[in-house]
């Protein structure tokens, strides 16, 4: 099936660097999460290493390996420029070339560059290539969604401007059994020039 997003995409700015995730980046991306073994918290299983788990280099090849086989995926590693280390990763998933729509997620960073511009740095790269480039320019619709209870990730959806749209109740079986409500946000066509303008002013 043509995702009409190549897997060899490499995304750059002044901030970041976004290049296809691979096996041999689980070393890397252990050692940015060290200190943050709640990274994984929200994520749903079996994508990700138990809440609270260490997470080693074993742990990540797991999860680079599942989002590898994932064919509606993209996945990269997240570079930071001005050190050239690796501090995290993010997906395109749910890649759907008919209906020209995507979701950015499954995003995850070192502790010591969140709450800097690589965030907003990050989103720009991928919202921008959504909507100006991907399915010939065409893109209509970029999804966003969370755990309910992660304040955090809520909080740095809303910032970006996305509209929220309603919880799915009781819609994925975390690790321990617990059954969550996802919120879903999405970004649509009409509404990118002023996400856009947004993610300009936070980043000059």
């Amino acid at each position: 099936m043509d995702r009409s997003i190549a897997r060899t995409l490499v995304l750059a700015n002044e901030f970041v660097e976004l290049r296809p995730m691979a096996m041999e980046d689980a070393g890397a991306l252990a050692e940015a999460l060290e200190d943050a073994p709640e990274t994984f918290a929200y994520f749903p299983p079996p994508y990700a290493p138990e809440p609270g788990e260490r997470i080693t280099r074993e742990a990540m090849e797991k999860f680079i390996g599942s989002r590898l086989k994932d064919a509606a995926c993209v996945a990269f590693v997240v570079v930071e420029r001005a050190s050239g280390r690796v501090v995290g990763g993010t997906c395109y998933l749910d890649i759907r070339p008919m209906h020209r729509g995507l979701e950015v997620g499954a995003t995850f960073y070192a502790k010591r560059v969140r709450g800097t511009k690589v965030n907003a740095a990050c989103k720009r790269l991928l919202l921008g290539y959504a909507f100006e480039e991907a399915f010939d320019g065409r893109c209509e619709r970029v999804q966003l969604k969370c755990d309910a209870r992660n304040v955090a990730s809520r909080m740095g959806i809303e910032k970006l401007g996305a509209r929220f749209e309603g919880a799915l109740r009781k819609h994925m079986v975390m690790h321990g059994g617990y059954v969550r409500d996802t919120l879903m946000y999405s970004i649509v066509r009409d509404e990118w020039a002023s996400v856009r303008e947004g993610l300009d002013r936070r980043l000059a």
